[in-house]
C-alpha cells in the first residue's frame, strides 16, 4: 500500500527541489499535497513537468501502485497520455504487471475505499470515497488557503471552507430516517460454525466521560511533516488523556495490533481523509496497547501520518467493551468467522503487507471526543476482526459537533454523554 512518508511519495523525481518550497508554504504532508489544485501550483511556480510528475503520483497513490511511480515520471508523458497507453506498452516500457495495469487504468476505483464486495456489504449505507475522489481533491483545497499567508487567509477562507466542506462531505451524506445508536458495530452479529460459536457480545451503550478522561497515555510519534525525525523519543513524559481533547476535538482510532493485514488498511484509509478531518477542525490520534519498536516503524507513518500514543494500562480498550477487554480466539474470530474472512480480503486487495507479530486478540475500535469536558460523542467497537468505522456515520458526527443545531437532544440520543 502507498506510504504516507513525503519521501516515499515525491520519490527521485522533479519534485525533489520543491521541498523546501512545499514546506513554507505548509503542503508538508501527503494527503495535503494530494489534493493541490492547478491554482496553487501556480503560486508555487511548478514547472509543468512537477505538475505532471505530482498528477501521476497522486493517482498511483490512490491505486497502490508508488512502485511505477519513479518510471512513470521519467516517461515524461502527462498522465492522462499514460492512461490511453495499451496494456502492452504499460507492461513493455514500465514493467507493469498485469494486473497492476487493470488496477492502473481503471480511472473510477481507488485502493482506499471502506466498502466490502456487495455480496458482502456490511452496511449498505456507506459509499465509497474513492467515488468522489476527485471532487474531494478539487473542492476541499480551498481549506489549504488557511496554509498560506494570513492575508489571503482572512480574504477567502470563511466562504470558501463553508462551501468546499459541505461539497466534499456530500459524498458521505447520512440518508434521511438514519439512527444513530452511539455505538456501533457493523452488524448484529451471529452465531458461526453452524451454532457452535457465539457471537461476540458488545455494550450498547456510548462509554461514560470519565472512563476515558483520566487514562495516562504515552506520545510515541508526533503527526508527521516533511523533514522531521521519524520517531520522537520513546521515553517521552505520560500525559492525560483528557489534554489531547481539551482545546480541539479528535478521533481516536484504537488499533487492535499494528502489524495486522486489517489495522494498517483501516488506519490507512481514515488518515488518507486528513484534510476533511482538518476542515472539521479534528485531531487524528491512534493507540497501540503493545510497544514494539519495530512495529511503530513499520506502522508509521507508512499506514498512518498522525500522532500514535501508547495505552499501557489498556483503558481505551477497556471502555470499549464497558469495562473488559473485548477479545476473540484466531480460529472462532477469524476462521469460522465469514465476515471476518471477508474483511481480510478487502485489506489484501489493497496492497497491504502484513506481519504476525505481537498479541491481536484484543479488539479495538473507534471514539469521536468532543472538545473539553463535553465527552463522547460517538464509539465504534470492532466485533469481527477488521471491521471499520463506518466513515459516513464518523463524517457526520464530526460534521454537526462542528455545527450542532439549537438544541443537542436534536443530534443523537446518545451524543455527548458524560456521567
Amino acid at each position: 500500500m502507498a506510504s504516507f512518508a513525503i519521501e516515499d511519495f515525491i520519490g527521485n523525481g522533479s519534485l525533489q527541489g520543491l521541498i523546501p518550497k512545499l514546506l513554507e508554504e505548509g503542503w508538508d504532508d501527503v494527503p495535503t499535497l494530494k489534493i493541490m489544485t492547478a491554482d496553487d501550483m501556480n503560486e508555487l511556480n511548478m514547472t509543468q513537468r512537477q505538475k505532471d510528475a505530482l498528477e501521476i503520483r497522486s493517482y498511483l497513490h490512490d491505486h497502490a501502485l508508488m512502485q511505477y511511480a519513479d518510471k512513470l515520471e521519467e516517461s515524461g508523458n502527462s498522465l492522462s497520455e499514460l492512461l490511453n497507453l495499451s496494456a502492452v506498452d504499460l507492461t513493455a516500457k514500465y514493467g507493469m504487471k498485469r494486473g497492476h495495469v487493470a488496477r492502473f487504468t481503471d480511472r473510477t476505483a481507488a485502493c482506499g475505499g471502506d466498502s466490502l464486495p456487495e455480496a458482502n456489504d456490511l452496511q449498505v449505507r456507506r459509499r465509497s470515497a474513492s467515488r468522489n475522489e476527485s471532487l474531494y481533491r478539487r473542492e476541499i483545497s480551498a481549506v489549504n488557503s488557511r496554509k498560506q499567508s494570513m492575508t489571503r487567509s482572512l480574504r477567502r477562507t470563511n466562504t470558501a471552507n463553508d462551501v468546499s466542506l459541505e461539497q466534499s462531505l456530500a459524498d458521505f451524506k447520512i440518508k434521511d430516517g438514519h439512527v444513530f445508536k452511539g455505538t456501533v458495530a457493523s452488524m448484529p452479529d451471529e452465531p458461526r460454525a453452524c451454532g457452535c460459536v457465539q457471537a461476540t457480545p458488545v455494550v450498547e451503550n456510548v462509554a461514560p466521560y470519565s472512563t476515558i478522561e483520566n487514562i495516562s497515555v504515552q506520545k510515541l510519534t508526533p503527526e508527521y511533516k516533511i523533514g522531521m525525525e521519524r520517531l520522537v523519543k520513546t521515553k517521552t513524559p505520560p500525559l492525560k488523556a483528557s489534554e489531547l481533547w481539551r482545546d480541539k476535538p479528535a478521533v481516536i482510532i484504537c488499533i487492535r495490533r499494528p502489524g495486522c493485514i486489517m489495522c494498517r488498511a483501516e488506519a490507512h484509509q481514515l488518515y488518507a481523509k486528513k484534510p476533511i478531518f482538518d476542515a472539521l477542525g479534528f485531531q487524528l490520534f491512534a493507540v497501540l496497547h503493545e510497544q514494539i519498536e519495530s512495529e511503530l516503524k513499520d506502522f508509521w507513518p507508512r499506514y498512518w501520518g498522525g500522532v500514535v500514543l501508547f495505552d499501557k494500562s489498556m483503558a481505551f480498550y477497556k471502555a470499549l467493551g464497558g469495562g473488559n477487554l473485548l477479545k476473540d480466539r484466531f480460529i472462532s474470530g477469524f476462521l469460522f468467522n465469514p465476515r471476518a474472512i471477508a474483511n481480510y480480503k478487502r485489506a489484501k486487495a489493497m496492497g497491504v503487507e502484513q506481519n504476525f507479530r505481537g498479541e491481536g486478540e484484543i479488539k479495538g475500535g473507534l471514539f469521536i471526543v468532543g472538545k473539553g469536558k463535553s465527552g463522547v460523542a460517538y464509539q465504534f467497537i470492532e466485533r469481527n476482526f477488521g471491521d471499520w468505522a463506518p466513515l459516513a456515520e464518523v463524517f457526520e458526527i464530526c460534521h454537526r459537533l462542528q455545527n450542532p443545531p439549537e438544541s443537542q437532544s436534536e443530534l443523537f440520543p446518545s451524543l455527548l454523554q458524560r456521567d
